[in-house]
């Protein structure tokens, strides 16, 4: 990206959106979002030409968000992608850009999710649906998805759609919408059906061609991990235990990110600092300077501040959080391996961006290796060699003839062994803390098996459901109860619930314990003992549309939704509670 892309605030964003943007960490737009935004906000028809990766859902998303109406509580955005997994990431980015508008909706729709909750959301009111062609087709077929109010459709990764099959539903669905509308269609590449729907579909379009980078970084060592299990900042601490690092760069979204990251990583023993768009020139160059005279080893950066950073002694850089288009990811990354140096740089991937691995793979022309966390032991080692080696350099360089003058005294006076001395010195020195790791021991879930009773004959052999093996279960885990904002009004489902805290949170689903429906609230048992950062992620993921908001539960959290507790108690009816089966050995909080 050039120096001169203007930022989000030249591009006459209403202020909602560019409070979003800003929150979220976004500085610069990409060079799709600078060419696409301003002709999507004066109501063109666009089409872009433009690989995944190159920021297209910010270029679509943010414009269509400028022109809706709140007040009509109906569909007057379209966005058609080809799988459902792109659907979800573009609802979700939607929603994150639209996190300052209140009473917006978006609605995610695709086949293999149930046709009755996508009913009830429509008819509670959306302003944006995003969907698979086939699935937005039946929805039209039925009835239960109106156009009348569609202002803005948009075809995202048109040449995928054409590939699977899909095109004949979207000339379908097209046909269908009203003919004084905005059209936008992105795609990488323009095979003649897609011309077609070109010349058919889209009136006068600004053409918004972006080529994605395909840099050769070959002396820079790519590698991910793929975040799942371990929460992220126990990972990074054991990759900085245990890579040979010079100075390092790690890369987060927001400027927010930066301080708090760097402060953990300090509280944690590491010489850290944060560098973002905030702080004035001065400051930024002063804490460049200490990166390069290493009174500090590791910068948490955003992508913008880190730009122009030119320091030799940068060994890796880590993407903690993955970046929002391949050209940022190599503008990262260059911050190491320079003037023909080797480099390393690790990027951290959750299951769902994916994606955009394989996008960076192809900007990058190279295969990125998947990446094994060193493990506790690996830990433990390190520690230990690198306590060896302290002594040993001590020995050498340091003037120690005092000390060990006042140490020869004391053995002669307490006659104490010299080695047990050593031990003690090393404890101080330590501060009690012991170099290893230590490994939490996961509770034991195998069940006592049952005594077979003999049974007389004739008697019927079914056997009441033994309840009690799941509460020991819980109370073996220390199980505490906890309060999120998602109930049966929002059409919420116990393996919603598992799936959110289990997936975003890392939290295996052998540690989510029993879960109460109500109607605007829920409650969930999770162990005790949630780190502070994992209890702070989790009351910012979305389910069903609904911050989940968690909180420990009080003497009267479980009836916060105005109804009273009475009421509360008499609609209370048995539901199932999710998966009871057999669990997985597991590990609750790394």
């Amino acid at each position: 990206m050039s120096d001169t892309v203007p930022g989000f605030a030249e591009l006459n964003l209403p202020a909602p959106v560019l409070e979003a943007v800003t929150e979220l960490g976004y500085e610069t737009p990409s060079p799709i979002q600078a060419q696409a935004i301003p002709h999507l906000l004066e109501g063109r028809d666009v089409l872009g030409t433009a690989q995944t990766g190159t920021g297209k859902t910010a270029a679509f998303a943010l414009p269509t968000l400028s022109r809706l109406d709140l007040a009509l509580e109906a569909p007057q955005a379209l966005v058609l992608v080809p799988t459902r997994e792109l659907a979800i990431q573009v609802a979700e980015a939607f929603q994150s850009y639209a996190r300052k508008m209140k009473g917006f909706h978006v609605l995610p729709v695709y086949g293999g999710q149930g046709m009755r909750d996508q009913i009830r959301a429509l008819r509670r009111g959306v302003h944006v649906v995003v969907g698979t062609p086939g699935r937005l087709l039946d929805h039209l077929s039925r009835g239960t998805l109106k156009l009348d109010q569609i202002r803005t459709v948009v075809l995202d990764e048109a040449d995928e759609m054409l590939r699977m099959g899909f095109i004949d539903d979207v000339q379908a669905i097209l046909a269908k919408a009203p003919e004084a509308r905005q059209t936008a269609l992105f795609s990488a590449t323009l095979p003649k059906p897609i011309q077609a729907i070109i010349h058919d579909y889209l009136k006068d379009p600004a053409e918004v061609r972006v080529k994605p980078s395909t840099s050769s970084l070959a002396n820079i060592e790519q590698r991910y991990w793929l975040a799942q299990g371990l929460n992220k900042l126990d990972a990074l601490t054991r990759l900085l235990e245990v890579e040979e690092t010079d100075g390092l760069i790690i890369f987060v979204r927001t400027r927010t990110q930066t301080a708090e990251l760097a402060e953990k990583l300090e509280a944690r023993g590491f010489r850290a600092a944060a560098i973002n768009g905030d702080m004035s020139q001065a400051l930024r160059e002063r804490t460049i300077d200490q990166l390069k005279d290493r009174t500090i080893d590791i910068l948490i950066a955003t992508d913008v501040a880190a730009r122009g950073i030119d320091v030799s002694r940068v060994s890796h850089v880590i993407n903690y959080d993955i970046p929002y288009d391949t050209e940022a990811y190599t503008h990262r990354i260059g911050r190491t391996g320079r003037a023909g140096r080797s480099g390393k740089a690790i990027l951290f991937v959750a299951p769902r961006e994916r994606r955009m691995l394989r996008s960076i793979e192809n900007a990058t022309r190279q295969k990125i290796e998947p990446l094994t966390l060193p493990s506790r032991q690996d830990v433990n080692d390190k520690r230990i060699e690198q306590f060896k080696a302290n002594i040993s350099e001590t020995l050498e360089q340091a003037d120690t003839s005092y000390y060990t003058q006042l140490i020869e005294t004391y053995l002669a006076e307490t006659g104490q062994d010299p080695v047990a001395v050593a031990g003690a010195l090393a404890h101080i020195a330590n501060q009690g803390r012991s170099l290893e790791v230590k490994e939490n021991p996961a509770p034991s879930e195998k069940r006592a098996p049952r005594e077979r009773k003999e049974r007389p004959q004739g008697e019927r052999k079914k056997a009441p459901r033994d309840k009690s093996a799941r509460a020991a279960h819980d109370e073996a885990l220390n199980m505490e109860t906890f309060v999120i904002n998602v109930g049966r009004d929002h059409d919420v489902r116990p393996g919603d619930i598992v799936g959110a805290i289990a997936n975003e949170a890392g939290i295996e689903s052998a540690y989510i314990g029993r879960i109460q429906l109500h109607d605007s609230h829920s409650t969930v048992d999770l162990p005790s003992g949630m780190p502070e950062d994992v209890y702070r992620h989790l009351q910012n993921i979305w389910v069903r549309g609904q911050k989940l908001g968690l909180r420990r539960q009080g003497k009267h959290d479980g009836y916060k939704d105005g109804r009273g507790e009475r009421r509360a108690a008499a609609t209370k009816r048995p539901k199932k509670e999710g998966h009871r089966g057999k669990r997985p050995a597991a590990k609750k909080y790394s």
